[in-house]
């Protein structure tokens, strides 16, 4: 797995060489922000929050997954569909 950051500084050489740089580089910063809802580790602001919230709660890594799921996914294909329609 690689993390928002690496990836966008790795793929950012090929989005010229797509055929509309334009919608490519919305859905590149588009999907680099939302993917990082999918587990805790994939935003430091999750991990934050997963750690204030350890005095009420306890959150593992899978319960954080079952939400960060579907969210993610939804999340991701809400933006791919504006991106693609209205971008």
């Amino acid at each position: 797995m690689v993390n928002n950051v690496p990836a966008v500084m790795l793929l950012k050489t090929m989005v010229p060489g797509f055929g509309d740089p334009h919608k490519a580089w919305l859905l590149l910063a588009m999907a680099s922000t939302l993917a990082g809802n999918l587990t805790i580790t994939g935003s430091v602001a999750n991990i934050i929050v997963v750690e204030s919230a350890k005095p009420e709660v306890e959150i593992g890594f899978s319960d954080y997954v079952r939400a960060g799921a579907p969210i993610t996914i939804l999340t991701l294909l809400v933006g791919w569909a504006w991106v693609t329609w209205v971008g």
